[in-house]
């Protein structure tokens, strides 16, 4: 189901602007004719229902990208499980509640592919949420945003709310986490293969077999994609955005060393854990709607490095 919604002179609320998504989403609607909103975590803390309440009730959006969140790769997810359930339960649903007893006009909110069940047949579908066990080494995040898209529903259900639910690949692109401490695995081999080609070292350890298969889309490509939801779709289920293809680590590896220039050989630590085996998303209602990504995975690291050097490094 499509429907029509203009961003045309609306107020609209990006939370968690200062983020990886958040950030691409802003850079993204400055091509709408749209009051962008913003709020800074020190004007307003989103774990506070009162806070969140207040703030909205005195700026008055009439469509919210929900794009905040505590995120991380597997180290972080394994170390900080009460943070990654709790602090994003109360986010999505302090921003949804209010959304709903302000009367906003359109909500999306956003999740990731961790929702889906470990084992899942790939590529995977909509359909599969709920199928089967999480992935233990990400469950407290997918529980939370399985929670996010089911608030979704049950205000579109209950008071006919015009909320929807879009659930990007991995990501990756301008202002990622490039901690190795917390970091995803393309960030963190980008990182490890700077610092490697730095040093003259002539061995790079990757976590894991190198053998799971991921799927990454830039994060401009997601900002583009939520705002074509936004503006066209109206519906109870979530949907996937992906680009339809994706790589094995080591596959992935190469490619990352090839954009940097370490020219060492890659040593795979089994010892450490490899995650899903692999989590390719099924894009094919996004793709019938008539939104595609643009930009291929080489051309993206390349752009992804040259924005960490100028940056972050």
């Amino acid at each position: 189901m499509t429907e029509a919604f203009s961003l045309a002179g609306k107020r609209v609320w990006v939370a968690g602007h200062a983020g990886m998504v958040g950030s691409a989403l802003v850079r993204r609607l400055g091509r709408e004719n749209c009051t962008i909103l913003k709020a800074t975590r020190k004007e307003l803390d989103l774990r506070r229902q009162a806070d969140v309440e207040t703030w909205m009730a005195a700026n008055k959006p009439d469509a919210i990208f929900l794009a905040a969140a505590i995120v991380g790769g597997i180290l972080a997810n394994e170390s900080h499980p009460a943070e990654f359930l709790t602090d994003n339960l109360q986010i999505q649903t302090n921003i949804i509640a209010t959304a709903d007893k302000l009367g906003v006009a359109k909500l999306l909110f956003l999740g990731s592919s961790c929702i889906y069940p470990r084992l899942a047949p790939q590529p995977l579908k909509e359909e599969y949420l709920l199928t089967g066990p999480l992935e233990p080494t990400n469950q407290w995040y997918a529980v939370a945003k399985i929670a996010g898209i089911k608030q979704c529903q049950a205000y579109r259900r209950a008071r006919g709310r015009d909320f929807i639910s879009a659930m990007p690949t991995n990501l990756y692109g301008p202002n990622d986490n490039f901690d190795l401490a917390s970091s995803h695995v393309l960030p963190a081999l980008l990182v490890k293969a700077h610092q490697a080609k730095l040093a003259g070292a002539q061995e790079l350890t990757v976590w894991g077999s190198g053998n799971p298969r991921r799927e990454f889309l830039h994060v401009d490509d997601l900002a583009d994609a939520c705002v074509f939801l936004m503006q066209r779709y109206s519906a109870d289920e979530h949907v996937n955005v992906g680009i339809g293809s994706d790589v094995t680590i080591r596959e992935l590896a190469e490619m990352i060393s090839a954009a940097v220039g370490f020219t060492g050989k890659f040593v795979y630590d089994s010892s450490k854990p490899d995650g899903t085996p692999q989590k390719l998303l099924d894009c094919s209602r996004l793709h019938g709607l008539g939104w595609h990504a643009g930009t291929s995975l080489p051309d993206g690291i390349a752009a992804t490095y040259k924005w960490y050097l100028e940056n972050a490094a």
